[in-house]
């Protein structure tokens, strides 16, 4: 019976230690990469332009900047009526 508490009281400390993250989308990301093939896929999850590039190695394609990357939320002024 101890050993059981003990267990529940263990699994209560890891899961409220548990952080929920924020999911990440590709609007997050300031790099995108452009697949040299006739696909046309386009992919932005790179943090960096050497990041982009190393993942096309070889199979060609270019890197552009992310044309739909979000900048955080907007600060708002006040209303105005």
């Amino acid at each position: 019976m101890r050993g059981l508490l003990l267990l529940a009281l263990l699994g209560l400390g890891v899961v409220t230690q548990t952080h929920q993250s924020a999911a990440q989308s590709p609007y997050d990301y300031p790099w995108c990469a452009l697949r040299g093939d006739r696909s046309g896929a386009q992919s932005c999850y790179y943090t960096s332009f050497g990041q982009c590039m190393a993942n096309l190695r070889g199979i060609g394609g270019s890197c552009i900047r992310n044309p739909y990357q979000t900048h955080g939320p907007r600060e708002r002024g006040p209303y105005r009526y």
